[in-house]
């Protein structure tokens, strides 16, 4: 995640190439389902029957027409919960290949994000902006961040002017607001006070998203999409005057606490580390980018100040600039395998000219100079490929549920800004250096905030302290609205603000681990591989990619990672 004021209200580029290959990329996918490492025996089919019946049942059943949050439905299917949890527990993976092993272990990391929303952060009792249900823009990641309901409303999946069927889509999905709102009413019981006051914003901004989906419609609006609209304007605007009168009385916690804390990150997003772990590294990745910068400053000392650009014109083409220059050194340095789509998923995400006074933090450095910024937007590349290049297995086709693949996701686009500096991206412009240590510091600065919010040893407020504190020459004390978005995400979706840095961490590990095992075989290391193999393997937890890559699971040995294996 960048921020939602970066992002393009349109679909991207990609997915209209999409439609293009699809025909090829079912075949393709076909025919890597008949590979051995992906249907390695009559269990591991089991295995995927089994999670094609979990996704199945992890989708809840309709209430006067839209998704049933109702404590009873969850009373009601706990028998059948367990039942598949028995199953998965039933499968004897020991002499699987490891990639199928993998698999089995993604099912079960989701089925315990599953009991854990259930049994603790439970989103649909404790946190408005749970029904949040109008979404602009794509997301960065393979899912929406933070907890969502199962009946989102993707504006940027439709193409205006609509076609007879998505004009019925569209009507169709406007339609399970209004009850899902009203539930919502019977659902909010929690006491979670940041959540709440801060989750109005979300509901509100329903209100206008539906506006601007008017706009978008222009003159095609018809009576009945114009109905529609104005029937989940009102429930939205319903739904915040009811959270409003409800505000003064909600005074709890928030976080869930160290303890629910490390069992989330353990068990659910596979992060082998404690919340006393990822405080500490979070606080040695804080010194080290600023001791970092100030020494860059350091050496840099007799060259002139970076200025940054005050005109669109100049951005675009400082934008563009900083495209050819990542794609070019990529390329040219052998990174990774360079594909068709990968550029114009990056071109289609460079951004637009934004006024001084109204940029916030990632704006500010992408208008000195963007590539750091768009070394983070590997996140581009990754998306392209999950939508024309599938993983052969169906558990990591799309994406992992309750936003499992953050370390992977966002610990890569986080680790590949430093990564690609010290390969030598800006061997040609050393000021540029110091943007990436400063975006560090930023991270871990906000994760940091994060951490001690979910323990409930500061407010959301007091973390956005840490936060804006943490980040050199106060350029997030700028523009206060990203930090309220980015600590209301971490504080509604656990170790997502940590993710970064954790994930960066963990990719780190795995590429020492892979260029020693490289170097052990008498073999050159080459970063095109190791980049491409992290690809193929896709969007899952570091920890078991690194598993997957080099056959190492716990710190010290070889097998599934610490803490992994069935209980």
């Amino acid at each position: 995640m960048i921020s939602r004021h970066w992002k393009s209200s349109v679909v991207v580029a990609v997915v209209r190439l999409r439609d293009r290959f699809l025909a090829g990329v079912k075949a393709l996918a076909l025919l890597l389902a008949a590979s051995p490492m992906v249907s390695a025996n009559a269990d591991h089919d089991e295995l995927l029957q089994l999670f094609s019946d979990w996704r199945a049942f992890e989708s809840p059943p309709l209430l006067n027409g839209a998704p049933d949050y109702t404590s009873a439905r969850f009373e009601e299917r706990q028998d059948e919960f367990l039942k598949l949890r028995d199953r998965l527990q039933e499968l004897k993976i020991a002499d699987w290949p490891v990639p199928a092993q993998v698999d089995w272990h993604l099912v079960r990391a989701e089925m315990n994000g599953y009991d854990f929303n259930r049994r603790v952060l439970m989103p649909w009792a404790r946190d408005p902006a749970f029904y949040k249900s109008i979404w602009m823009e794509r997301s960065d990641v393979p899912a929406h961040e933070g907890p969502t309901h199962h009946a989102v409303v993707d504006v940027w999946t439709y193409e205006f002017p609509l076609t007879a069927d998505e004009r019925h889509r569209l009507i169709k999905e406007l339609s399970v607001i209004p009850p899902l709102f009203a539930q919502a009413k019977q659902n909010l019981t929690g006491n979670a006070r940041d959540l709440w006051v801060t989750g109005i914003r979300d509901i509100r901004n329903d209100a206008v998203g539906l506006e601007e989906l008017r706009t978008l419609l222009g003159d095609a609006i018809d009576a009945e999409i114009n109905a529609a609209i104005t029937a989940a304007e009102t429930a939205a605007l319903d739904l915040v005057a009811w959270l409003e009168a409800q505000a003064p009385s909600k005074t709890g916690p928030s976080g869930i606490g160290k303890e629910n804390y490390t069992w989330y990150q353990q068990n659910v997003h596979l992060v082998p580390m404690t919340w006393d772990d990822e405080v500490r590294l979070l606080k040695r990745e804080l010194n080290r980018a600023w001791s970092s910068l100030k020494l860059e400053e350091q050496r840099n000392h007799d060259l002139p100040a970076m200025q940054a650009v005050s005109t669109p014109d100049e951005y675009d083409a400082l934008a563009s600039k900083a495209v050819d220059r990542i794609m070019g050194f990529l390329k040219d340095k052998d990174v990774v395998t360079i594909t068709d789509y990968m550029k114009p998923a990056l071109e289609a995400h460079k951004g637009a000219f934004v006024e001084e006074d109204k940029r916030n933090f990632f704006l500010i450095t992408a208008h000195y100079d963007p590539a750091p910024l768009f070394t983070h937007f590997y996140h581009w590349f990754e998306l392209a490929r999950m939508d024309l290049e599938p993983h052969a297995s169906p558990v990591r086709q799309g994406a992992l549920l309750y936003n499992i693949f953050d370390s992977r996701n966002e610990g890569t686009a986080t680790g590949v800004e430093e990564m690609f500096m010290h390969a030598g991206l800006y061997d040609d412009s050393p000021r540029s250096r110091e943007l990436v240590w400063i975006m560090l510091a930023q991270r871990a600065a906000r994760g940091l905030g994060s951490l001690y919010a979910q323990a409930n040893e500061m407010t959301m407020e007091e973390a956005g302290g840490v936060h804006m504190e943490g980040t050199p020459r106060g350029w997030m004390k700028m523009e206060k609205e990203l930090v309220i978005f980015e600590q209301h995400l971490y504080l509604r979706q656990p170790g997502y603000g940590t993710s970064y840095v954790t994930g960066k961490y963990l990719l780190e590990q795995t590429l020492a681990d892979y260029a020693k095992q490289t170097e052990q075989r008498g073999e050159d290391f080459q970063l095109r591989d190791f980049f491409d193999r992290l690809n193929a393997i896709d969007s899952i937890p570091i920890s078991l990619a690194r598993w997957e890559m080099t056959g190492l699971g716990s710190m010290t040995g070889v097998g599934p990672p610490t803490g992994l294996g069935p209980d």
